[in-house]
């Protein structure tokens, strides 16, 4: 057995006891974004410190617990927090949490983040779904030796984001009255803003929106086989020719204003899936 198969039954083995039902969701909350877990009818909530394998979250927001309960009709478990690449940890260990959800049950993975628009036509407090992305964190979780059991070596990634669910989550929107883009996210490596010439770049590759996150965690659903779905909520502008300084405390008030409306859309989506 390999060492990533032997974690993956630990894990399993520690939490299947302290769970009322087999999730069928499995959802990760970006940065501002843990309000979500509120809406869950909570069956368990663990810490991630009593979780075999798991690594800490570090960042401010991200609270480092698995809520396991109901929502939407559905079986879920949620992070409430991510990891990141800049806080230190191989992309491994950003990713396992997928591994762990696929092994728990669920059938697809629901992931929100916070970012920055480079797509003149957006602006911060809009919601946008993810239809694509592009990976410039320098790495990818899937380097290394592939573990047959649980993804092919050369997984396909023509639609990282389930058309299905894309469609859903915008007829979900359209019933609410509610604005949302459809775009391309790029990740990049953090924790550092980018510059005006660097946001230049990324819009001329055809990036919408730029964030740290995400992609990692979506190219690992991809491989393992659960269908992915990406919310992104733009929480300020890299316009390069009018760019100006972008604070946590500006980021977060603006997470915190859009997430309402982030949360009713995936909320619906789940009740329809």
């Amino acid at each position: 057995m390999s060492q990533l198969l032997k974690q993956l039954e630990e894990t399993v083995a520690a939490l299947k006891p302290r769970l009322a039902h087999t999730p069928e969701v499995g959802i990760i909350l970006g940065t501002g974004l843990g309000g979500l877990a509120r809406e869950i009818k909570a069956d368990a909530t663990i810490d991630y410190s009593e979780i075999p394998h798991f690594v800490q979250s570090t960042v401010e927001t991200h609270h480092g617990k698995l809520h396991f309960g109901t929502l939407g009709g559905k079986q879920v478990m949620a992070m409430q927090g991510r990891f990141h690449y800049y806080e230190g940890y191989s992309m491994q260990e950003i990713t396992y949490p997928v591994r762990v959800m696929k092994a728990l049950g669920c059938r697809a993975m629901l992931v929100s983040n916070a970012c920055g628009c480079v797509n003149p036509l957006y602006q911060a407090g809009d919601l946008m779904i993810m239809d694509d992305h592009i990976n410039l964190l320098g790495d990818n979780p899937l380097i290394g030796p592939n573990e047959d059991k649980l993804g092919p070596r050369f997984p396909d990634m023509s639609e990282p984001y389930s058309r299905r669910l894309i469609g859903i989550a915008e007829q979900v929107a359209m019933g609410l009255e509610l604005k949302v883009q459809r775009g391309t996210y790029v990740a990049v490596a953090g924790p550092n803003l980018e510059t005006r010439a660097e946001y230049r770049m990324l819009r001329t590759m055809g990036a919408d929106v730029v964030g740290m996150s995400t992609v990692p965690e979506v190219i690992v659903a991809n491989h393992t086989g659960l269908e992915a779905f990406g919310m992104s909520i733009i929480t300020d502008e890299g316009f390069a020719d009018c760019l100006k300084p972008a604070s946590i405390e500006h980021i977060l008030k603006n997470a915190a204003e859009a997430e309402p409306k982030m949360t009713k859309i995936m909320t619906g989506l789940i009740e329809r899936m």
